[in-house]
């Protein structure tokens, strides 16, 4: 107990802290309920209610976007299960919220414990990692996803530190645990941006070694973190698998479509370039890591700033309630990615007097990160990124990579203190870089309190002064301008002085213990308290407890209109609804309750987007103007203005009928229905063609069809008239299981308003029948003539091969835990 006691008081501190910043919230039972929140919600309720009335798991959902797999809504898999319970072991059975600051900041002391640090000196590292700024942005926008693998990463590299430091069994075992319960969390690019990390302090060890001679002990050090690496990826091989496979269908793969003189906007299998770049973090806004409102801070209101409303003039507050603090290069944002002043300070300073090449390994990949976050602005590294590294070019916002630089820096902020603390000489020898070092950053901090326009240029971004310019008569935009600029050059200027003071602070601390006038423990005690009493002020700002609702606010959320009622009323196994009365594609509120249309999800599949983009949105235009004009008299609307909508069984429109929500459902009797016969197959021989022709034809009765697929169809070629006594009918719906009846006098073709997804299985009187694609989007079939049963499951074979191969992961994952333990005691027994 001796030996562990002061790693049982820093889990304790940190349960405290952890407790403390969500008081009373988390004491009251109230919770975060923001959009990305909700959307998960809606998105997730079909499947949900499925478990809940089969204990099945459904891999597929039709409640967004017509229909698409669920792999990145609800990535659940039987064979994670004893992770999950590993998981909650780890986070001590904490509650919501509590629990997840609590594993950020264990997880980097884990990490600094790995590389031999003091208990005191590590548990002040979990703290400044954990209390960055951009981790609590995350809580509040209901990123809880991408805050968990982030949370998992140092441990990982602590157990690759612990490899590469001999202790290859436990290094091993940690690395392969804590990559495995990265990787459960879902975040890929998060996951991937950490390779480089790796990549950059694998580099040191390897020179490390190769000057003290131990090249045999780095390659077996390696050789264990490859196995690891194996056995923490097989653990999660179903959702990495199935989420590959899934990317290759959505936005993040290879569009079929050709876009002439689009080179430049297109990659050759990834997102479109300036869609990846969109979010680029400007030049001058990474001083955010210093200044926190270097950029006026996240893209909230401007009357929601204390500090700039003072400098507001009255007459002006009904305009700048419509202007945000933000006035940097990205669309918007949440807030900055902010390190701490002092960390910054202390990170520079680590450049002159921390030794070894770790330190050059975190100084690169500082410098990576923030130069490749820039993007845009940087454009000839992010192309060289986007075009020859693997990967690259699958993930959207840049800036994002500067989760690199919120690691690299308090890990050499730390060393740099060890440093001083093992040898406080060290800031009497090390002169210039102690003035360079303050310099560079109380200086500048000191240069934006002082004249913030020195680096600064405008303070009004190029896209709000067009508005404003569009928007106000010329003679009137001067003093709005001028006081606009009042506002934010006082938020930059009142964090600035605040970065400067505690910077001060913090040096005069080291500079007090230097002298000896100050014990190591009271020092860092004392740095910590200045550090957490700045950072709680700051995030603050992005998460606080006006935020947390009360229960009864999750079910308004949700709260079933009387539209959703009249609606429901039907009691047909399977419609779509278009909800024209929100942001059609930026919200799940209507998939809760209805298969909608639209949905909001980052990973929607390629081809339907390539549909809303073409014929959806323009439908949605033209049919909305059509019903208005008629009065919602449907028998007056002119149906072929919406035929792709009518083809995906468009049965309800819901309309807006005030400012105040109402809405009115309409009846669309125009939709197709569940599937019918076609009386033409109309082949094609590219993407182009195939979208191209949905546009033309009469989808009533013309399946537009790839001609891969021509086989599948059975070769049924063009010119055909199906019998008019066909019919087919939907006897049974799940969202994973499908069944029809039909009859039909002779052969024919079937289109389903199904979306087409290659999973999908199907069978003719229990006999395999193959799926063909028609229009662009859609599902299509050769069904013989008679009556017959037609059955479409998804339940994609490699499911059950992967799962396979992650349970024999985990028997070697427990068998290492196993082995160690066995180690550990026998090796107490003979000290005893």
């Amino acid at each position: 107990m001796k030996k562990f006691l002061p790693d049982l008081i820093a889990i304790l501190a940190f349960i405290i802290l952890s407790f403390a910043y969500f008081f009373p919230a988390v004491i009251e039972g109230r919770s975060l309920f923001q959009h990305d929140t909700v959307a998960g919600v809606g998105a997730g309720q079909e499947a949900k209610e499925f478990h809940e009335r089969t204990g099945q798991t459904t891999r597929w959902t039709n409640s967004l976007f017509g229909g698409m797999p669920n792999y990145q809504i609800s990535p659940s898999y039987d064979s994670t299960k004893p992770l999950r319970w590993a998981e909650k072991v780890y986070q001590l059975y904490l509650p919501s919220y509590v629990w997840l600051t609590f594993i950020m900041m264990l997880g980097f002391y884990i990490l600094l414990r790995a590389f031999g640090l003091p208990a005191w000196l590590a548990g002040l590292g979990g703290v400044i990692w954990a209390f960055s700024s951009y981790f609590f942005i995350l809580i509040s926008a209901g990123h809880i996803w991408k805050f968990i693998t982030l949370a998992y990463i140092p441990p990982t590299i602590a157990g690759i530190v612990l490899a590469y430091r001999k202790k290859y069994l436990l290094g091993g075992i940690v690395t392969a645990l804590f990559l495995a319960l990265q990787i459960q969390s879902n975040h890929v690019q998060m996951s991937y941006y950490f390779l480089f990390v790796i990549l950059f302090m694998v580099g040191a060890y390897f020179e490390e070694a190769w000057r003290k001679k131990e090249l045999p002990s780095f390659f077996k050090a390696s050789a264990v973190l490859v196995v690891a690496g194996i056995i923490g990826v097989a653990v999660n091989l179903s959702n990495l698998y199935h989420t590959y496979e899934y990317s290759k269908e959505t936005l993040r793969g290879k569009s079929e479509l050709v876009h002439e003189g689009a080179k430049a906007e297109q990659t050759s299998n990834g997102l479109d370039r300036d869609y990846i770049t969109n979010w680029s973090y400007g030049i001058g806004e990474t001083l955010s890591l210093l200044v926190p409102n270097v950029r006026g801070g996240a893209s909230v209101p401007l009357t929601e700033s204390e500090t700039a409303m003072k400098k507001a003039n009255p007459m002006y507050n009904g305009l700048y309630s419509q202007i945000t603090q933000y006035f940097g290069d990205q669309p918007m944002t949440s807030g900055p990615v902010y390190v701490g002043a002092f960390v910054m300070a202390l990170f520079l300073l680590g450049c002159f007097i921390v030794k070894g090449p770790m330190k050059w390994a975190l100084i690169g990949a500082t410098l990576f990160s923030i130069l490749l976050s820039w993007g845009k602005n940087f454009i000839p590294l992010t192309d060289f990124f986007i075009d020859y590294i693997p990967m690259y070019n699958k993930f959207r916002a840049v800036s994002s990579i500067l989760v690199i630089a919120e690691f690299t820096i308090p890990l050499l902020a730390i060393f740099a203190l060890k440093t001083i603390i093992d040898k406080p000489s060290v800031l009497k020898e090390n002169r210039r870089g102690v003035i360079i070092s303050f310099c560079l950053t109380a200086g500048v901090a000191l240069i934006l309190a002082i004249a913030p326009g020195i680096l600064i240029p405008s303070f009004i971004p190029a896209h709000e002064m067009a508005a404003l310019q569009q928007a106000i008569p010329s003679d009137q935009l001067m003093p709005i301008l001028d006081n606009l600029k009042e506002m934010r050059m006082s938020m930059v200027t009142s964090d600035a002085w605040s970065s400067f003071f505690i910077i001060c602070c913090g040096f005069a601390l080291l500079f007090i213990y230097q002298r000896g006038k100050l014990k190591s423990s009271w020092t860092i005690g004392a740095i910590a308290l200045l550090c957490i009493i700045e950072m709680w002020s700051i995030n603050k700002r992005y998460l606080n407890d006006e935020q947390f609702v009360h229960q009864s606010a999750k079910v308004d959320t949700f709260r079933k209109t009387p539209t959703d009622e009249q609606i429901l009323q039907d009691k047909s196994l399977d419609y779509r609804v278009l909800n024209f009365a929100t942001s059609t594609f930026q919200e799940n509120n209507t998939s809760y309750w209805h298969k909608s249309i639209g949905g909001y999800h980052a990973a929607k599949l390629r081809r339907y987007q390539e549909m809303i983009d073409h014929y959806i949105a323009p439908e949605m235009q033209s049919t909305f103007k059509e019903i208005a004009a008629t009065g919602g008299e449907m028998d007056s609307v002119d149906a072929n203005k919406f035929r792709v909508l009518n083809m995906l069984n468009t049965k309800y429109f819901i309309l807006p009928v005030n400012q105040q929500g109402q809405t009115v459902p309409i009846l669309n009797p125009y939709a197709y229905g569940n599937a019918w016969f076609v009386d033409k197959v109309q082949y094609v021989n590219n993407a182009n063609e195939e979208i191209d022709a949905v546009g033309t034809a009469d989808l009533k009765n013309t399946a537009i069809v790839d001609a891969k697929f021509k086989d599948a169809l059975k070769g049924v070629t063009d010119g055909f008239k199906q019998d008019s006594l066909s019919t087919i009918r939907l006897t049974s719906y799940e969202p994973n299981q499908l069944v029809y009846e039909t009859s039909s006098p002779k052969d024919g073709v079937v289109v389903f308003s199904e979306i087409y997804y290659p999973g999908w299985q199907a069978t003719i009187d229990g006999q395999p029948a193959d799926i063909a694609r028609a229009d662009y989007i859609l599902r299509a079939m050769n069904v013989p003539a008679g009556k017959h049963t037609i059955e479409m499951r998804f339940d994609p074979k490699s499911l059950h091969v992967t799962e396979g191969i992650a349970y024999g992961a985990i028997g070697l994952l427990v068998a290492g835990v196993v082995m160690l333990i066995i180690i550990y005691i026998r090796r107490n027994r003979k000290t005893t």
